[in-house]
């Protein structure tokens, strides 16, 4: 849970576009902006360090302060990252009220995938979903909610309604959201789509003999009547 908050400071910037937020980059610097609860967007830029270290648990409130200010709790909103390198390249955060519900985005960890009978037997696990939507007081909401697949077995699936959700944490999404399946092994698969072709082969083959059969048996009749 994120049950403690991290202290982040920042210094207010004036919007000056993309070639000032790129100076900005290289001096190590990352740029964002704070909106909401009431109060005015306000953009700002961070050290990149002590903004990666400050994100680093998901889910987590900040205390920000804006040029020594007092702090004003916030969460992160969007991440913007580089596409090639991953670093982030702007931040949009949002302020909160630490007695009031928001609704955020965390990831899904299963457990037990090892030990699931199913993977044993050499099934192949997919998880389907790997984040959910939730609501919860800024300060409960957990970095990651798990799931344990322990049992699972070859041909079962997992929906949302077989999910515990932590105390304080509504899930949103739909009751019947897959969360994972476990298929037969690829190689059993196959081999049963080939047998269902080979079978559908024969039988194909089967009525085409029975038909030329058929044909040959209107033949001769219409010879004999013609004599």
């Amino acid at each position: 849970m994120a049950d403690a908050t991290t202290k982040l400071d920042v210094s207010s910037r004036a919007p000056e576009g993309s070639r000032a937020a790129r100076r900005l980059r290289r001096s190590g610097r990352v740029p964002g902006i704070v909106y909401g609860g009431g109060g005015e967007a306000v953009s700002f830029d961070a050290d990149a360090r002590e903004l990666r270290l400050a994100l680093a648990g998901t889910g987590a409130v900040l205390d920000l302060s804006v040029d020594g200010k007092k702090p004003t709790p916030v969460v992160l909103k969007e991440a913007h990252r580089d596409p090639v390198r991953g670093e982030t390249v702007h931040v949009d955060l949002l302020r909160v009220r630490l007695d009031e519900a928001i609704q955020a985005v965390v990831a899904l960890e299963l457990t037990g995938i090892e030990d699931a009978p199913g993977v044993k037997e050499g099934g192949v696990l997919e998880q389907i979903t790997r984040e959910l939507n939730v609501q919860a007081l800024p300060t409960a909401i957990p970095e990651a909610i798990v799931q344990g697949i322990g049992e699972m077995q070859i041909g079962e699936t997992i929906v949302l309604t077989a999910l515990s959700a932590p105390e304080g944490v509504t899930l949103l999404d739909d009751p019947e959201t897959v969360l994972a399946t476990l298929s037969p092994p690829r190689l059993q698969t196959e081999e049963e789509e080939i047998e269902t072709e080979t079978e559908l082969v024969g039988e194909g083959d089967e009525g085409e003999e029975q038909a030329s059969q058929d044909a040959e048996g209107a033949g001769s009749e219409g010879s004999s009547g013609g004599e």
